[in-house]
This record gives C-alpha cells, structure tokens and sequence, in this order.
C-alpha cells in the first residue's frame, strides 16, 4: 500500500506528465455500473462524487498514514495559479478519456466527474482517477475479472493517454 501523497510524490520522483489512479467502485446499490473519470475540484459535482472522495481520503488514516502537510487547495496564491492550470489539463485529459472510451462497447458511461479526492492535489501535474466499474455489481466483478474486456480498457485508456499527449505538445 502506497499513502495517499506518496502516490503523488513518487509521479513527480519519476518525472511523470499525468497521473492516473484507478479503481474498481462498490456501492450499496448492486445495479450501479459503469466508468467515471473524476477530475479535481473545490466543489464535487454531485453527492455520490463527494462520498466517494470522503471514503477514499480516509484510506490514510484508517492506516494510521495522515501526513501533516498543508493542501494546495488551501495555500498560496502562486500555487492556486499553478494549480488551477492542473486542473484545467486534468478536465481535458478526463475528457479526452470520456470521449475515446463512448467509442467502445465497454461500459456505461458514468461521465467526467468532479470531488476534491486527495491523490488529485497537484498543482504541476494533470490528475485524473478513474473509477473502471463496480465490483459490487455482479456483471461488473465478472467483466473486470476477464482478461479481454480488460485488455480492451487499458487500450482504450493507452489511446486516450496518447491523444492527450500527442495534443498537449504540438
């Protein structure tokens, strides 16, 4: 298990140019289905965006993990400016990942979502998480658990990644 912040710390150690956290969701509701890509915000889009990030920036101190540092939602104005940036190319990475994945036959689109998740704070890096589908859906656990249709996913995604790329350095 990797903290929360390390995750962020150990992109920028590698010299990354996007960050991508994915999981696998689950949710009282055993129907719920699909893939949403979330991008950072302020604000969440909607409450079921909010619980998700309340559970997920929790996993740290479950674990006893917390690190004391300040958020850079919170601090600075030069970093708000940097960040704000980020958050722009994130929205258009989480876009760009929405569009290319409507193209397949993979799953319910869920759509670009919004919430202030913890791995998703950084101001120099574009940031998405992507909630690949739920785990408490029958249907779901099993095409998550197949080979093929996972294949077909991380094409998807390479594909998207490339596009953004390929844009963002013309």
């Amino acid at each position: 298990f990797i903290p929360l912040r390390q995750r962020i710390k150990l992109a920028k150690k590698s010299k990354a140019d996007i960050f991508i956290s994915i999981h696998a969701d689950s949710s009282k509701n055993k129907k719920a289905s699909g893939i949403s890509v979330f991008s950072l915000s302020d604000i969440a889009s909607d409450k079921e965006a909010q619980r998700l990030a309340k559970k997920e920036n929790e996993v740290d101190k479950m674990l006893g993990l917390e690190e004391s540092i300040k958020d850079p939602l919170i601090y600075g104005s030069l970093i708000k400016m940097f960040q704000r940036e980020s958050m722009n190319d994130s929205s258009i990475l989480a876009k760009n990942i929405i569009s290319n994945l409507k193209g397949t036959k993979l799953a319910v689109n869920r759509g670009h979502r919004f919430a202030g998740f913890a791995v998703l704070k950084s101001y120099d890096m574009p940031s998405v998480l992507i909630e690949i589908g739920f785990l408490s859906n029958k249907n779901e656990e099993k095409k998550l658990l197949n080979n093929s249709y996972m294949k077909d996913l991380s094409k998807g995604l390479g594909k998207a990644i490339e596009n953004y790329l390929f844009d963002k350095n013309r």
